[in-house]
Formats: structure tokens, sequence, C-alpha cells
């Protein structure tokens, strides 16, 4: 085993262990003080569960990075928008905070990555004939991608083990990706994808069904921040054939699932912001499948995807893209069918 292999296995392992030993305490504590979520309309479980689990991940990500890894090439403020992110999420777990004070420090943290670490997507890579970007351009695009894939991670949170099967499925890809082609300038990222999955799966052990703790905007912010710069670090990073659509394939499920309930939303005519029952999760929910083979679904669909974008990397970003179209099109049609078949069933009984 190379020292660089050895390096990421030592920190996952670390992030793991800091993760699954914290996280019984985290529990107990929820319950002493009565931190507790409390099942609504929209969620799935029953009872009062702790939603702290972010707190744990955060634990082991956090020490294992700065014990293990590099912290140059950005990853120095990574960390810093990481704490920022933290505590709001935090905040917002233990009293509930308005989303506009959610929002401004998502702003804030992520003006430290693209201002200070110069962290920013800058180009499209011949998508519909657009190379470099311009400067203004290329930050406020980059803007776009971090608050949506942000907060892309935050909405898919709906079921036990949903995100963070999903985070590590995509966290891994990426750690893989800069492990074998990041060199010097951009290697140091594979650590922090691995980080990143140990903290998880440390989590994971308490959060599959039944969950008896969730991750709570502490930890679904958090992932989403660090999943958004290591797209944008994935994109600039230009070994990889048809980058920025293999980025999009990695992250397929939470930004369909993101996009499709923003447009519904929008052509019923209400916020996109206001929260309902439209998730990909809750139609599949709908149909008849579990929570355990809902999650099992959509990481399968998640692989599938991200198998294909590999595969067919030389077809071009265009192709790629269209083809990532095409097949979320399918995927919504096909949820439409079952969602109106299930509204007939409830309103002939």
């Amino acid at each position: 085993m190379d020292q660089n292999l050895l390096s990421l296995v030592l920190a996952s392992s670390w992030a793991f262990l800091i993760a699954i030993f914290a996280v019984p305490s985290i529990i107990r504590v929820a319950h002493l003080k009565n931190i507790l979520d409390k099942p609504n309309g929209r969620t799935v479980h029953a009872e009062l569960t702790p939603r702290l689990g972010g707190g744990a991940m955060f634990a082991g990500f956090m020490s294992a990075l700065t014990i293990f890894a590099d912290l140059n090439n950005g990853v120095q403020q990574l960390l810093a928008g990481c704490i920022m992110l933290f505590f709001i999420g935090l905040k917002d777990d233990l009293i509930n905070i308005s989303a506009l004070k959610k929002f401004a420090v998502q702003i804030l943290a992520t003006g430290i990555v693209i201002f200070m670490a110069d962290i920013r997507i800058t180009s499209f890579q011949g998508i519909l004939g657009v190379g470099e970007l311009e400067i203004g351009t290329s930050y406020a695009f980059t803007f776009i991608v971090v608050i949506g894939i942000t907060n892309a991670i935050n909405l898919i949170d709906g079921l036990d083990g949903l995100a963070g099967t999903l985070v590590i499925i995509a966290a891994t890809t990426f750690g893989v990706y800069f492990y074998l082609y990041g060199g010097a300038d951009y290697g140091n990222y594979a650590a922090v994808a691995f980080c990143l999955v140990g903290g998880i799966l440390g989590f994971l052990r308490y959060n599959f069904r039944k969950a008896t703790i969730f991750m709570g905007d502490t930890g679904s912010l958090l992932c989403g921040f660090i999943l958004s710069v290591l797209a944008i670090q994935f994109i600039e990073m230009r070994m990889v054939p048809a980058a920025p659509s293999v980025a999009l394939g990695i992250l397929f499920v939470p930004l369909f699932d993101t996009f499709r309930v923003f447009l519904i939303r929008i052509l019923k005519g209400t916020s996109p912001f206001v929260p309902d029952k439209n998730h990909i999760h809750h139609r599949l929910l709908s149909i008849g499948l579990t929570q355990t083979a809902t999650v099992i679904t959509l990481a399968t669909i998640n692989l599938a995807v991200i198998l294909v974008v590999v595969l067919l990397g030389e077809w071009g970003n265009l192709n790629m893209l269209l083809a990532l179209l095409a097949f979320s099109v399918l995927l919504s049609v096909f949820l439409g069918i079952y969602k109106s078949r299930g509204d007939q069933s409830v309103s002939e009984a």
C-alpha cells in the first residue's frame, strides 16, 4: 500500500471512530435535555428523535482532516466555511432559526472559499460553445453552484440513512478521482472526501432504519457545502472528459430532486421554498416502498447514473447533458404517473 493511500485509510478510519463513539453521547444528552425532533405532517418518523448527529460527523471530519491532510490549496478556507455552517446548523437544530439567517451564513461561507481561496468554476468547457468565463460570471455562477448543492443535500435529508448514503456515494467517487488524478494541485481533496466518508459512516451506524438520531441541519449543510467544493475542484481539475456533466451525474439524485420539487412548486404558483411532500422519496413511499427499499432504490439510481457518465464521458458535455435531461424527464413522468394513480385510489376510497 503506497503512503498516500495509507494516509487516506488512516484519515477515514479516524473520522469513522470519532463519529461512531461520539453519537451515543450526543443521543444521551439530547434525550436528557429534551433536544428532540418532533414529528409533523411532512416527516416520516413517528417518535421524538435527536437531530444533532451532524456534531459527530463534524468532529470526525475536522479532527481527521487537520491531523492527516494537507490544508493548502483552499482546504483551510473550506474548513473555515465548515465551522461557520456547523454553528448555524447547530443553532437551528437547537432552537429553529429563520431561513434568511441560515442563507446569510451560507453566503458568508461561500464568500470565504470563492474570494479567499479562489475556488470557482472558470470555464464551461465548451458547453453550448462557452469556454472561459468572465470573472464576474465565474463568481456568480460558482455562488449559485455552492448554494444549490448545499441546499440540495439539505432537502434530500428526509428518510433514515438517505442523505448519508447519497453523500457517501458522491464523496467516494470524487475522492477516487482526486486520488488518481489530483496530483500536487488537487490531491489533498481526496483526504477531504474520505474524511467526510468516514465521519458519515460512523453516523450511519445509528441513522439507518430505524434511526436513533438524525444529522439535522448541522450535518446536511456541512455535507452539502463540502460536496459543492469537491464538485467545483473536480471540474477545475480538468483531467476527466466532460467533467461538468460527470459532476452532475455524481450528484444526480439530490440535484434532480431539488430541481423537480422547485419546478412543481413554481408551476403551482407557490414559493419554491415552501415545504411539501413532493420529494422523490415521498413519491416512492407512496408507491408502497419501505424506507429501506426507498433508500436502496435511490442509491442504486445514483450509482447507475455515475457508472453511465463515467463510462460514456467521451460523448462530450452536450450529449451527456442531453442524456441526463432525458433520463430526468422519464423519471419525472414515472413519478407523476404513480402520483396520479395514488391520488385516484385515495379519491375512490
